[in-house]
């Protein structure tokens, strides 16, 4: 059985993957993470990463399935979140939502 820790350190371990410039959605983090954790799904992903509170997980990079930016960022909401991936050269498609077909991770 996976403690609550061991499921917290693989899904920030999976998100440590993602490159710079690229993002991933809350799914897609589930789906490549099921092989090891049955049962994970986006809401988990989502739940996970709001209780982070290092920085050193860069789960800005987590976004919903349509580009959505997280309004409750861990690390001081959407515009944080923002900042950061426009500092890794993600490109918008409004305020609010990343431009999934140039930064989407493939699986």
């Amino acid at each position: 059985m996976m403690m609550k820790s061991d499921l917290y350190n693989l899904v920030f371990s999976y998100i440590k993957t993602i490159p710079k410039g690229k993002v991933a959605t809350y799914g897609l983090v589930a789906e490549a993470l099921r092989a090891k954790r049955r049962g994970i799904n986006g809401h988990l992903v989502g739940w996970i990463l709001h209780k982070n509170d290092s920085s050193m997980v860069p789960c800005h990079r987590v976004v919903d399935r349509n580009g959505r930016l997280a309004p409750n960022f861990a690390f001081d909401g959407a515009k944080e979140q923002r900042r950061r991936l426009q500092v890794e050269g993600v490109t918008f498609v409004d305020d609010m939502h990343v431009d999934l077909e140039r930064h989407l991770i493939k699986k």
